[in-house]
């Protein structure tokens, strides 16, 4: 039978950029949007703020785009500040790529994962669905959802036991499956 495990995030996730004032590393980011116009243009920014001193970055959506050309229902959640609007504007690679950022999601996600009972099968088949593009490594989460340690399941990797269609080794931050062979 296919297990199914779901890595929900949390919270927003923190932004790693250089405070100009304080040096600090990273920025908490609550959904909060500034929009400024020109005449019939637009300047949109995501609100952000240095953990460190608490100055705050803007970091950039849109710059001078018409009113006419932005759809109503972003328009209102810009101005409505919606954290929903705010998480999906992070993850958009445009966005990180413009404002010369990076996300660092540890401790704003978590595993939902099948019940303890998961363990007393020999064979193993869980399918991993990520409702938003988060990077993990599949050990971590394999180890997390299966309560065993990261040292164990790279040992059940090496012998063989554990295998997927994705490298586990590294981060992936897309959906994937594995099989866990479990010794009796």
């Amino acid at each position: 039978m296919l297990e199914s495990w779901v890595v929900v995030p949390t919270c927003l996730p923190f932004v790693i950029r250089r405070c100009h004032r304080c040096a600090a590393e990273r920025f908490r980011v609550d959904g909060k949007f500034r929009v400024n116009a020109h005449h019939k243009l637009l300047d949109i920014w995501l609100l952000a703020l240095c953990t460190g001193c608490g100055d705050t970055v803007k970091l950039t959506v849109l710059e001078r785009v018409n009113v006419r050309t932005i759809p109503r229902e972003l328009l209102d959640g810009l101005h409505g500040n919606d954290p929903v609007l705010a998480a999906e504007l992070l993850q958009d690679p445009v966005v990180r790529h413009r404002n010369r950022v990076a996300l660092d999601w540890d401790g704003a996600w978590r595993l939902d994962a099948g019940g303890p009972g998961i363990l007393d099968r020999e064979v193993i088949d869980v399918a991993v669905h990520f409702a938003a593009r988060i990077p993990v490594r599949p050990v971590r989460l394999i180890a997390d959802g299966c309560g065993l340690s990261r040292a164990e399941v790279a040992r059940l990797l090496d012998d063989g036991k554990l295998v997927s269609a994705v490298r586990l080794s590294g981060k992936v931050s897309g959906d994937f499956t594995f099989t866990l062979k479990r010794d009796r």
